[in-house]
This record gives structure tokens, C-alpha cells and sequence, in this order.
């Protein structure tokens, strides 16, 4: 089994920083580095996107594809929020983000990993050499560009209906499956060109 842990410290209040979590697409949109990709697409969406979610996971590691999917098993608000895989290629998948308020605009977050490879001494192997490094770096440069983009803009769209929310998706889909904050950008800026012509 492995065990990945890391941690930020985020300049916003603990609630910006746990809304921002709570939709695990906003955090697979940040593991673009080059050879690390993730995406995640809600399938059953239950209450805020609490207990009973599931989703599927399309990640790119180093050229290798890997297709889960997951359910969250807790939604503690400003505290927690976990999901463990229920179908897909590991032994075991679990990832626990943890949300710690340390001041009224500084909260610590921390997300760890836990997995277990298939095809046995093989899986073990392919980790040690690949997989583990990549996971690794992914996590690390998806909390640092959520860090960089929740202190530089505070006007970040995390409260959302569920309406808006599936035509957001559908104009992703359209632009090629750019990340959310792409489609959100364009269309502020079609909002802007038609405010500045009435």
C-alpha cells in the first residue's frame, strides 16, 4: 500500500477554501502538469455533493490511463471530506482532504492518498518506479496553483446551482474539456461584450 501526504497553507477563510474543494472537478482541473492529467465527472450527485456522491476519475499518469470511480463517504462541513473508489483497476483507492482554520484567513489543507496498485509484485513495481512519483507531484501542484488561485482571486463562482452548474459543463464539453475557470472566463468575457453594447 501507499501512503500520500501533502499540505498547503491557503490565505482565505476555511470556507472559501472547503467550497472550493467540495466540487472535485475544481481540483482535477489544477493536475494539468505535463504528463499528470485528471479528470473528474460527477455521475450521482447527492446533497451539496455530500455522502452517496459518486463520480469517476480519468486520470493520465506518465502516459498510463487509469478510469475509476468513487463515492464520498464524509462531508464534514469546513472539516473533511473524503471518497474511496468503489470500481476501477486498484486493490483500494481512498482520499481524505482535511480542512484546518487557522486563523480567519488562513487555512491549513491537507490531502493524503491511499492506494493500493493491481497486478500484484508488478503494480508494486510499475509504483515504486512511476506511478508513486507522479501521483506525488500531482497533488503537490494541484494544491499549490489552488493556493495561488484562491489568494489571487476572490471572486472565485463556488456557490452554484445545479442548473447553472450542468450548463457550465455543457460549454466545457464544447470547448474541448478546457478547465472550469477557461469556461468561466469566457463567458464573463461574452457577458461583458454584450453589457457594453446595450
Amino acid at each position: 500500500m501507499t501512503l500520500i501526504s501533502k499540505s498547503i497553507e491557503i490565505k482565505v477563510p476555511v470556507n472559501t477554501v472547503f467550497t472550493y474543494f467540495a466540487r472535485p472537478e475544481h481540483v482535477s482541473d489544477q493536475m494539468t502538469e505535463k504528463g499528470i492529467g485528471m479528470t473528474v465527472i460527477p455521475m450521482d450527485i447527492k446533497e451539496g455533493m455530500g455522502v452517496g456522491t459518486t463520480f469517476r476519475i480519468i486520470g493520465d499518469f506518465s502516459g498510463k490511463r487509469l478510469e475509476w470511480d468513487c463515492e464520498t463517504t464524509e462531508f464534514e462541513r469546513e472539516e473533511r471530506i473524503s471518497a474511496k473508489m468503489i470500481e476501477g483497476p486498484f486493490k483500494k483507492w481512498e482520499i481524505k482532504t482535511e480542512f484546518k482554520a487557522l486563523s480567519d484567513n488562513l487555512t491549513k489543507v491537507t490531502m493524503t492518498v491511499d492506494y493500493e496498485m493491481p497486478f500484484g509484485l508488478l503494480g508494486a513495481i510499475m509504483n515504486k518506479a512511476k506511478f508513486a512519483k507522479s501521483a506525488e507531484r500531482g497533488m503537490e501542484t494541484a494544491l499549490f496553483k489552488v493556493r495561488g488561485l484562491l489568494e489571487g482571486n476572490g471572486s472565485i463562482p463556488v456557490y452554484i446551482t445545479l442548473d447553472a452548474y450542468q450548463k457550465l459543463l455543457a460549454e466545457k464539453k464544447k470547448m474541448n474539456n478546457v478547465p472550469v475557470s477557461v469556461v468561466l472566463n469566457a463567458i464573463l468575457e461574452k457577458y461583458n461584450e454584450i453589457e457594453t453594447k446595450i
